[in-house]
């Protein structure tokens, strides 16, 4: 019965008929336009739902699909994979995180790897599980590698929160969560000197949903005001992708550069403001964070306040966690494709060597990658 009822809430949004009428809406209106359109889905969930439903072939040939970097595993560069292998391998710890990130390869290997070799290593579906794990293994520390975007950022403030109401003291924090607008602006216009953002072909941004439940849409006003680039923050499933997509293309047939919703029935302008609130209380900006294949991009990743730095795994074990950047493989080119430079099938060893049993790249190693899309989809399986 529940399976049903949940059916129901998603049925009218993947109707067939639904689709094929905004496909022609959108053939339509882009006979009008003046020159093709490049759109980038920020959020990998878009890109895995552009590629299950085949949306790509529904389209005109001058509207086309550019995949963003939006995978918190994707874009987690190998020297914090390190440091949580690290942080895995210490004695007395157990260490938590979700479950994307098993398989992600460090320079020193996977957290699969990790614990093959004995260490301690749990995936959760909620970081509240981690209280669980504390209390009922008091001697030993709990380290929660917290990762993702805006979207399960709340989560680890709640656990934060209870932790510190509740005086936990075995549990400790390697934060790694990362913000939606200040990546977008790095698309645009790079201020990192290995990455050459001018060639960029982004003309309009696909909003991520999810993230804008908790953020609001007004975390995109600046693009069209600023950068010229349209938003339109558009839900999961195919019919608001296909509806999304055809506000962008109205918005150029009619010359308009603006910050649209199409997912009102989840997303307003404000937000979650207690969930905003929550954030604000325990986390701050860091100055720079390091995206894979992006370089450093400031103001985009969040660490804990010092006030709580004795919950902060990244100051316990300092002495420990290694500081050097590490590059990907020679071969690999998810930093092409999370710039939205590339396409998975233009990489040598997509589908050969890099596949999900033996993923290379992280855009392969994450269920939300583009490679693993391309891959799931693309008829390779």
């Amino acid at each position: 019965m529940a399976e049903l009822e949940l059916k129901n809430l998603y049925d009218d949004f993947r109707d067939g008929e639904t689709i094929k009428a905004y496909a022609k809406i959108i053939s339509e209106d882009a006979k009008k336009l003046k020159k093709p359109i490049n759109i980038m889905e920020v959020c990998g969930g878009h890109t895995h739902t552009i590629m299950k439903f085949g949306l790509p072939q529904l389209l005109p040939d001058n509207v086309n699909f550019i995949h963003g970097p939006g995978c918190p595993v994707c874009i987690m560069p190998k020297e914090r994979i390190d440091h949580a292998y690290v942080l895995a391998m210490q004695p007395d710890v157990i260490f938590v995180t979700l479950g994307d990130m098993i398989k992600v390869p460090g320079s020193n290997g996977s957290l699969q790897d990790a614990r093959a070799k004995g260490a301690d290593v749990r995936f959760v579906y909620s970081p509240m599980e981690c209280i669980k794990i504390a209390q009922e293994n008091t001697d030993k520390k709990v380290i929660f590698f917290a990762i993702g975007f805006e979207t399960t950022t709340p989560m680890t403030a709640v656990l934060v929160d209870q932790v510190i109401k509740q005086k936990i003291t075995n549990i400790f924090f390697h934060i790694n969560h990362v913000t939606v607008p200040e990546v977008m602006v790095e698309l645009i216009d790079s201020r990192d000197v290995h990455v050459d953002s001018y060639n960029n072909q982004i003309d309009a941004f696909l909003g991520p949903s999810h993230v804008s439940v908790i953020s609001g849409s007004k975390i995109y006003d600046k693009f069209p005001k600023e950068y010229g680039r349209p938003v339109v923050v558009t839900g999961f499933e195919p019919v608001d992708a296909m509806q999304g997509i055809s506000m962008i293309v109205k918005q150029f047939v009619e010359d308009r550069c603006e910050l649209e919703i199409q997912y009102k029935r989840v997303v307003n302008h404000d937000g979650n403001l207690k969930a905003q609130a929550l954030i604000e209380q325990y986390f701050e900006k860091m100055s720079l964070f390091r995206w894979r294949g992006l370089g450093n991009v400031p103001d985009s990743g969040l660490k804990l306040r010092s006030e709580y730095a004795a919950y902060d795994a990244e100051v316990l074990y300092k002495d420990v966690l290694p500081i050097a950047e590490i590059e990907d493989h020679k071969l690999c080119i998810c930093g092409d494709i999370l710039r939205g430079m590339a396409k998975p099938q233009e990489c040598t060893i997509f589908g050969t060597a890099c596949k999900p049993t033996t993923p290379i790249g992280s855009c392969m190693v994450s269920s939300e990658g583009a490679c693993a899309a391309y891959y799931k989809y693309g008829n390779l399986i």
